[in-house]
């Protein structure tokens, strides 16, 4: 059975043209992608070693291997980060036993004073699992007829990758499935992300799962947004880290006066107050 480690080791193999290292590659290939014995030899490590790796029977490497293998996948930073925190959780899970439990929804009074101070604009606080803790009116206005809030504890993954009119509403789905997945893997800790997988895999399906082991490193664009009333919104997202609650405070900012006009109107119908999700 592998590991988020070698999974991902595995899926930028594949994804390498061997060509494109000045390497050679002679007749047919049975398989697309760099060789495990390409890697290996580029990364100064035996194919065995880089086997056991990747099969998950060697979940301690040392970071020089983990340097030498991202050095040898040219790997770009925000790969390189990714790469290092697999490896680190891969140790964790040798040494713990995970025991599923729900995280923590509590927003503190001090995040909610912030919020208030937003709440003429499109503002949402929650964390790495996706749950929306907290929001304004303004982000209330902009979801509003597309189910995302409905639940008594909603989630943003849960609502992805489970209710259809998410592929409506998110006119790049397949790009902000790509990023939920990705960011499931910060994570707050071992615990929590158990909790949500072992809560969403049977009901989210292989499009959750696939993505969850291929460990796309998104690239976080304008995100496009189809409004049940009509309204085609993009929107610029600045994200605050909230380290002491493992948070985050998350602005949509207008991208164009297009999108600004279309929030006005949605955000001149009654919508409600603040809300706290907790």
């Amino acid at each position: 059975m592998g590991t988020p480690l070698g999974n991902f080791i595995r899926a930028k193999r594949d994804s390498i043209e061997p060509e494109s290292l000045g390497l050679q590659t002679p007749g047919r290939r049975r398989s697309p992608g760099l060789r495990r014995l390409d890697l290996a030899t580029r990364a100064g490590i035996s194919v065995e070693y880089l086997a056991r790796i990747e099969q998950g029977r060697d979940r301690n490497p040392s970071p020089t291997v983990i340097n030498s293998i991202a050095d040898a996948l040219c790997l770009n930073p925000s790969e390189r980060n990714h790469l290092r925190y697999l490896a680190k959780i891969a140790g964790d899970a040798c040494s713990v036993q995970i025991r599923p439990v729900p995280p923590p929804r509590r927003v503190r009074p001090s995040v909610l004073q912030t919020l208030c101070l937003l709440d003429s604009g499109v503002a949402v606080v929650t964390n790495r699992l996706g749950d929306i803790l907290a929001h304004t009116t303004g982000y209330q206005s902009i979801t509003s007829g597309t189910g995302l809030l409905d639940d008594a504890e909603p989630n943003l993954n849960r609502y992805l990758f489970t209710d259809p009119r998410a592929r409506t509403f998110f006119a790049d789905w397949d790009d902000i499935a790509d990023e939920q997945a990705f960011d499931l893997w910060q994570a707050p800790s071992l615990e929590n992300l158990e909790w949500l997988t072992s809560e969403l895999i049977p009901i989210a399906g292989p499009e959750f799962t696939n993505r969850l082991r291929r460990h796309v490193v998104p690239h976080r664009g304008v995100l496009r947004l189809n409004h049940p009333e009509g309204h085609q919104l993009r929107l610029l997202r600045e994200t605050l880290e909230l380290p002491m609650d493992a948070q985050q405070l998350i602005i949509f900012l207008p991208e164009c006066d297009q999108t600004a006009q279309a929030i006005d109107q949605l955000q001149r119908q009654p919508h409600g107050r603040l809300r706290s999700i907790s």
